[in-house]
């Protein structure tokens, strides 16, 4: 079963664009949060990673992957695949 994906992004951001193309390209269905549409969804970015994260922030299942660089370096070392298959990530 595919993992849960969540993606916080905010509008004109280069980085949350090339995240959400990235997905896309793996035919990986994704919730996009914008926090730009309501300010309580910042708040449950900021409590679930930390105040002053950058934008995007990605989850994947129950893993925080970070950023759109985090997500992309997933995918060069070959983990991005099973981690949206719902499989554990090998550290």
């Amino acid at each position: 079963m595919a993992a849960a994906i969540e993606i916080y992004t905010r509008p004109g951001c280069g980085y949350c664009t090339a995240a959400k193309s990235l997905l896309t390209r793996k035919n990986a269905a994704f919730t996009e949060f914008d926090v730009a549409s309501d300010p309580a969804i910042r708040e449950q970015m900021y409590d679930r990673t930390g105040a002053g994260s950058t934008f995007p922030q990605i989850f994947i299942g129950e893993t925080h992957v970070g950023g759109c660089n985090e997500l992309y370096a997933l995918d060069r070392a070959g983990q991005l695949d099973a981690m949206l298959a719902g499989e554990k990530a090998s550290s």
